[in-house]
């Protein structure tokens, strides 16, 4: 994972208003559509190739929780394990409610503190003075999962984030298993957890295992989880809780840099990562992915063509290149 691949144009962005549209940027990258055999339907770009998945490996990442022996006490607590939420007041709220059922506080995450992502919430913290907390960082829902986990299975909550911890050798076992292919590597993630790369493919399988595995499975009751509570996922406003709100049975993930996976029962799954590890062009690739599963290109509108502004009007658009068409 120290060379790059060269991977083709998968997100054009085209600026006009005036007589001619221009070409101004592309986003390349790479993007696997599975079939509801996990079979791959089609590849676009190094698909094989390990990346960091982010926290798009959370759903998966949530079903070791449930195997160690944490029992949350509603589904929604199993919704912001997998989550990358806002740090709105229920977000937080949850967080410190799955903490307080393991019998612990917040001071025993490790996760760093943050300001809330929520625009509004942030702004009324900035007026307030609020120092960060570890409660609004957008991972506290896995961390806080993490830990409960821990007390449920006789682990020590001390050194949790280490690589040798047993939770974490559990996750990292897990995420080759659902995916059919092993850990490549292991990182540190931006909140400071063990990050475990695997191929495109193998993240589309692993999400894809969950949403088709038989209910009352570990797999499915987070998936069930997380598409009943699509709020708790991301928070206001945000794609990943819109999408699953769009369409139904979709369950939606996003991982930084520019990673994004979605799978749906019967129909199958998609996964993608951008080479620039930005957000722009992620919806565009995604929902043409999705849309190759059978989801109408109207119900994904919003998202499958963004907007290019210029002055008070839209001049041009973000859409998927012809190779996804």
């Amino acid at each position: 994972m120290t060379s790059w691949p060269q991977n083709p144009v998968l997100v054009e962005v085209w600026r006009g208003g005036l007589a001619s549209d221009v070409l101004e940027s592309v986003h390349r990258g790479a993007l696997v559509v599975l079939g509801a055999d996990g079979a791959p339907t089609l590849t676009v770009g190094d698909v094989t190739r390990p990346v960091l998945p982010r926290s798009s490996n959370k759903p998966v990442q949530a079903t070791v929780y449930l195997d160690a022996g944490w029992q949350p006490r509603d589904d929604r607590e199993l919704a912001l394990a997998g989550a990358s939420h806002s740090g709105e007041d229920g977000h937080r709220e949850l967080a410190a409610q799955v903490l307080a059922g393991a019998g612990l506080g917040p001071e025993h995450l490790g996760c760093p503190p943050s300001l809330p992502g929520h625009e509004g919430t942030r702004a009324h913290w900035l007026v307030e003075d609020r120092a960060p907390d570890r409660l609004a960082m957008n991972c506290s829902g896995k961390h806080s999962a993490m830990l409960a986990a821990c007390v449920a299975a006789g682990w020590p909550t001390e050194g949790y984030l280490d690589p040798a911890h047993p939770l974490q050798q559990a996750i990292e076992a897990r995420l080759g298993e659902a995916g059919g292919d092993p850990v490549s590597a292991v990182v540190v993630d931006g909140c400071g957890a063990p990050q475990h790369a695997i191929s495109l493919t193998g993240l589309a399988r692993g999400v894809l295992s969950l949403v088709q595995a038989e209910p009352g499975t570990s797999g499915r009751r987070v998936a069930d989880a997380m598409r009943a509570h699509p709020w708790l996922v991301a928070g206001t406003g945000r794609d990943d809780t819109e999408l699953m709100q769009a369409v139904d049975g979709l369950l939606v993930k996003g991982g930084a840099d520019g990673v994004h996976v979605a799978a749906l029962p019967g129909a199958g799954a998609v996964a993608l990562k951008l080479d620039d590890g930005g957000d722009r062009g992620r919806l565009p690739a995604l929902c043409a992915g999705l849309v190759r599963l059978g989801v109408p290109a109207d119900t994904l509108a919003p998202w499958l063509s963004t907007a290019v502004s210029g002055g008070e009007g839209v001049v041009g658009s973000i859409r998927a290149a012809d190779v996804l068409a």
